[in-house]
């Protein structure tokens, strides 16, 4: 590896991004890079980066009085007197956000090691785990942290791959056109995945089809040597295999798929068990996580790792040791028999119907159904509607309440009352407070308790309030 903290220079970083060295010695040696004022660390340099609500600019003596060795900004911001008074480095760029991504790209291209991209509607977050899971039993392996899939946390995360990593996986997320192509262009995959296209983040793509053709950036700017690997039983993603040259591979429940699962089984309420096939090999996997499109994940993890020789026991091995994450489908035992499905990580149209599906198949009928709902974000004009349409299914679930928070909260109560529900069944909330005071008072024992709403809701914060009221019972557990 060519790059390493603490051994680059400030000469490096400054021919990487195309900047100005303003002051400061361009020999200096850089041991990091800091994007939060608040988190910086002594001696790295301080990224000013420009945010929908701060602006990094704002914070630059703060970042300088926390020891950062010296500054990126743009060039045409004013800068406090002392950065230059005391001949700290000061590098200028046209755009600190370009900065970021090709200091990144140098420092991927430096490293050398294999990197995979996972992007899509609904999955990406899951995929990357489980094929994290899996690639880790056989080489060190980075992935990206929490949400870090975005024009700063994809660079953020490429920056830390060290010598030891041989693997990185990536997720990448959008929501206005450009975005993948961006960040395809800087991670540079030698392996691109598309778990589906579904409807969301509308607001920025316009319809279906913008989402389609944002999602196809990912292969259009792949180079022809990677290998893409496509959900073969989605039309829509399988439609994109035209916009890439390179070797392609499909994954899903169809027999034409490279990759697929047969002979799927409950096994409890968590667990289930299939016949992974791998091409003309088959082996028995289990995977700690409910619903069929958990299932997908799971194939596109192994699409994946067999892309990159793994064997089937060892994809079996790390299917199998996968560890769900908190926000997705999480199920909490609370006392008094009552079961909370915390699903409030993220919500669209498309995964909102495949969590009902699989409530659906763990729903037993002593148990009631208790909902609370937050909106949906970044749907556009068209998001009256699909609210609309989820209190429609909401109701097909057969609850006995539902409470729902958030601007177009009004239209998915609407749409449960035309699916047949009271209007003394349902709530709309205007607080997370009135939410869980709400679920309070609703809840009995023995109910299955629904959560789930887009991440700008913060539906974790009803969660909270809901398991600190009830108690969290003795066999607390948890999926997806």
């Amino acid at each position: 590896m060519g790059a390493k903290w603490g051994e680059i220079t400030v000469e490096e970083v400054v021919s990487a991004i195309g900047g100005s060295r303003i002051s400061g010695s361009s020999g200096k040696p850089v041991r990091g890079l800091s994007t939060d004022s608040r988190r910086m660390v002594p001696g790295h340099l301080f990224l000013a980066l420009r945010g929908e609500r701060y602006d990094g600019h704002d914070f630059l003596t703060e970042a300088v009085h926390a020891g950062a060795d010296g500054v990126i900004v743009q060039s045409n911001r004013a800068l406090p007197k002392e950065l230059t008074a005391h001949n700290l480095v000061v590098i200028t760029v046209s755009s600190t956000l370009k900065a970021l991504g090709d200091l990144a790209l140098w420092w991927r291209k430096q490293w050398g090691g294999r990197v995979i991209a996972i992007t899509g509607s609904n999955g990406k977050s899951t995929t990357r785990e489980m094929a994290a899971s899996i690639l880790s039993l056989k080489a060190s392996t980075m992935k990206s942290p929490g949400n870090f899939n975005n024009l700063i946390g994809l660079p953020v995360t490429v920056l830390s791959l060290e010598q030891d990593h041989t693997m990185a996986v990536l997720e990448m997320g959008m929501n206005r056109p450009g975005e993948i192509a961006r960040l395809t262009q800087i991670a540079v995959p030698d392996i691109g995945l598309i778990t589906n296209v579904a409807r969301a983040h509308l607001e920025g793509l316009g319809d279906l089809q913008g989402v389609v053709r944002a999602k196809s950036e990912l292969l259009r700017m792949m180079p022809r040597k990677s290998t893409a690997i496509l959900n073969g039983d989605d039309e829509l993603t399988a439609q994109l295999a035209s916009a890439f040259q390179g070797p392609t591979v499909t994954f899903g429940l169809g027999r034409g798929n490279q990759v697929r699962a047969g002979n799927i089984r409950k096994m409890g309420d968590c667990t289930q068990s299939f016949t992974l096939y791998i091409n003309n090999e088959s082996v028995q996997a289990r995977i700690n996580v409910p619903g069929v499109h958990n299932v997908f994940n799971a194939l596109g993890g192994t699409a994946i790792a067999s892309c990159l020789s793994i064997s089937k026991e060892l994809i079996a091995q790390g299917l199998g040791d996968f560890t769900p994450l908190k926000g997705r489908f999480q199920i909490i035992e609370l006392n008094g028999g009552i079961q909370v499905i915390d699903d409030t990580y993220n919500s669209n149209p498309s995964s909102l119907r495949a969590a009902l599906q699989t409530i659906q198949e763990l729903k037993v009928k002593k148990q009631g159904l208790v909902v609370g709902l937050g909106e949906m974000m970044e749907l556009g004009q068209e998001a009256s509607k699909y609210h609309f349409e989820a209190g429609q299914l909401i109701a097909d679930m057969g609850p006995r309440y539902l409470v729902v928070l958030g601007e177009h909260g009004q239209q998915i109560i609407k749409g449960a009352h035309k699916g047949g529900m009271d209007i003394t069944q349902t709530q709309l909330a205007t607080t997370h407070a009135e939410m869980s005071d709400a679920l309070k008072a609703n809840v009995r024992e023995g109910d299955l308790v629904f959560l789930k709403g887009s991440r700008k809701v913060a539906l974790d914060k009803v969660v909270e309030g809901i398991r600190g009221y009830f108690g969290v019972g003795k066999g607390e557990r948890d999926a997806l």
